[in-house]
C-alpha cells in the first residue's frame, strides 16, 4: 500500500459529436479517491454516472482531462492498452451480471484470471467461489443458478484477480430487498478482505449510506461530495 491515490482525475470531459451538434456528457470532473475507500456515486438518470464509471474503469476514453488509475496513466492509453491496463487492476460488477452463458460458474471466474496471465487460475477461482458460498455450484451454468447465486458469481469474478479497484453499477437493481441486502453485505466483505477501493453507482440510499463517501452528479458535474452521517 502506498500513498498514491486509487483514482486521480482532473478536468475530465466527455462529448459525443462535434461542433454545434456536440452533446457534452461530462463537464470537467475532478476527483481524487484514496486507496481502500468505499464511495457511492449518486445522481438522476442522465447525470453522467455510468459515463464517469466507464471512463474511470477504462471502458471508455475521456474526450479531455487527466486520469491516473491504480498507478496507470489512463489518459494517454488507447483502447487496446486500456484493455491490458484493466487486467488485474479493475474488477466490475454490473446490474445484469453479464455471466457468459456457455461457461460454468468456475469457468466464468477463471476467465479474467487467465486473461491476466495468472498460472493459478483454477484453484484461485475455486477458492473465490467457496468464499462467496458457491463451492457446491462450481460446475453449474448461469441458467442453472438462482437470482441470488448469479450476483455471487459476478462478485467472485470481479474480486478473484485481487484488483486494486472494484466498480459496481447498480449491483442490487435486479434483486429483491432481502437478496439485495445479502449481496451488498457480501460485496463489502469481499472488498474488506482484499483491501480494494470500491466505487458503486446506486439509487439505494441505504447502500450509499454504508459507504465512506457519497458523490452526487448533476448535469455532468459534481454537485456534492460528502461523508454520510
Amino acid at each position: 500500500m502506498t500513498n498514491t491515490p486509487a483514482i486521480a482525475a482532473r478536468d475530465l470531459t466527455l462529448s459525443l459529436g462535434t461542433g454545434d451538434a456536440a452533446t457534452h456528457i461530462l463537464k470537467g470532473i475532478s476527483l481524487t479517491v484514496p486507496q481502500g475507500q468505499t464511495l457511492a456515486l449518486l445522481g438522476p438518470s442522465g447525470s453522467g454516472k455510468s459515463s464517469l464509471m466507464a471512463i474511470l474503469s477504462g471502458l471508455e476514453q475521456a474526450t479531455s482531462g487527466e486520469l491516473a488509475v491504480a498507478g496507470a496513466n489512463f489518459a494517454t492509453l488507447g483502447q487496446d492498452d486500456l484493455a491490458r491496463a484493466r487486467r488485474g487492476r479493475i474488477g466490475v460488477v454490473l446490474q445484469a451480471f453479464h455471466l457468459l452463458p456457455t461457461m460454468t460458474a468456475l469457468e466464468n471466474v477463471m476467465t479474467p484470471l487467465e486473461l491476466a496471465g495468472m498460472a493459478d487460475a483454477e484453484p484461485r477461482a475455486r477458492a473465490e467461489l467457496v468464499a462467496v458460498g458457491l463451492g457446491h455450484r462450481l460446475h453449474h451454468y448461469p441458467r442453472q443458478l438462482s437470482g441470488g447465486a448469479q450476483p455471487r458469481v459476478a462478485i467472485a469474478r470481479a474480486t478473484a484477480p485481487r484488483p486494486a479497484l472494484i466498480f459496481a453499477d447498480e449491483p442490487t437493481g435486479n434483486l429483491d430487498a432481502t437478496t439485495g441486502a445479502t449481496i451488498v453485505e457480501l460485496l463489502f466483505a469481499r472488498r474488506a478482505e482484499t483491501g480494494a477501493t470500491l466505487l458503486i453507482i446506486t439509487h439505494d440510499a441505504a447502500l450509499a449510506a454504508a459507504c465512506q463517501r457519497i458523490i452526487t452528479l448533476a448535469d455532468g458535474q459534481i454537485a456534492s461530495d460528502r461523508t454520510p452521517k
